[in-house]
């Protein structure tokens, strides 16, 4: 039988997470090198764009909710992602596109370990904003399906 994986707020998981040398310090690098990728990707740049008008506060916001992610500190962020994704006009492949360019800031800005675990949770935040973002629009998921919804001018199967 083989060990159990950690689960986030189990104190292995944190363990490993500040192993991998994790702090308020690099999070900050990866959330700013982030957003400064997405606010030129020609598709991801316009979506946030139109809806952020103040990068300051959202960046703050962002370093807050990844410590809280990562296990770093005390949990500073207070919000409702779920809530403030459901209407954005997202699918897949914008699910797609923010992990590979996410997985490509980590992996540049973090050292092996780190960049994983990075990589880990966003997946799980990725999979699950991708399912409400689904069911918001009257879409029940099932496990390994992708949110693809079929463009208003297509027609009807």
């Amino acid at each position: 039988m083989t060990a159990p994986t950690p689960r986030p707020e189990d104190p292995s998981a944190r363990d490993a997470e500040s192993g991998a040398g994790i702090d308020a310090a690099l999070i900050e690098q990866v959330v700013h090198a982030f957003y400064a990728r997405i606010r030129t990707h020609a598709v991801l740049g316009p979506i946030f764009g139109e809806r952020i008008a103040d990068w300051d506060p959202h960046l703050e916001r962002m370093c807050a909710f990844w410590a809280s992610v990562m296990h770093v500190g005390a949990s500073r962020y207070q919000g409702q992602p779920m809530q403030k994704h459901q209407t954005l006009p997202v699918d897949a492949r914008h699910f797609d596109q923010w992990l590979d360019l996410f997985a490509d800031t980590v992996n540049e800005v973090c050292p092996g370990q780190a960049a994983d675990l990075f990589i880990d949770r966003a997946r799980r935040i990725a999979r699950s904003l991708e399912l409400g973002v689904a069911l918001a629009h009257g879409e029940l998921l099932t496990w390994g399906e992708r949110y693809r919804p079929v463009p208003e001018s297509a027609p009807a199967a």
